[in-house]
C-alpha cells in the first residue's frame, strides 16, 4: 500500500461517490493521533494547539501552501494558540482520499 504522505491529490469535480465509512475507518490509521471521523463519516477534523500567535499562524501559512500544492483546501479555524482543521470533498459532500491525503501531509508539519 502505498502511503498517503506519497500520493498526490486528483481533481474531483463531482460524479464519484464519496467514501463510505468502512473505507473511512481504514485509511483512519494512516493519520496521526488525533484526527476523528465525524459520526455521518462526511469530515475529519483535528485540533492543534501553539505556544503562541506567531507558531500558530506559522502553521497556518504551512497548511495554506500545502493545499496551495494539492490544490485541495480545508477549513480553518484560528485563533490565538490553535488552529482547526476540517477536510471534507464538498463536491461529493463526504471525504475522497484527497481529504486523508492531506490530513497525513498535515501531521508532517514541523510544530
Amino acid at each position: 500500500m502505498t502511503q498517503l504522505t506519497e500520493k498526490k491529490c486528483v481533481p474531483c469535480e463531482g460524479g464519484v461517490p464519496a467514501l463510505s465509512r468502512a473505507e473511512c475507518e481504514a485509511l483512519m490509521p494512516q493519520l496521526a493521533h488525533g484526527w476523528t471521523l465525524a459520526p455521518d463519516a462526511r469530515r475529519i477534523e483535528r485540533a492543534f494547539g501553539f505556544k503562541d500567535f506567531y507558531r500558530t499562524m506559522s502553521f497556518v501559512n504551512a497548511v495554506a501552501h500545502v493545499a496551495s500544492i494539492e490544490d485541495h483546501h480545508p477549513d480553518l479555524e484560528v485563533g490565538y494558540d490553535y488552529c482547526r482543521v476540517r477536510y471534507s470533498t464538498h463536491a461529493i459532500s463526504g471525504l475522497s482520499e484527497n481529504d486523508f491525503i492531506c490530513a497525513a501531509k498535515i501531521d508532517r508539519i514541523d510544530r
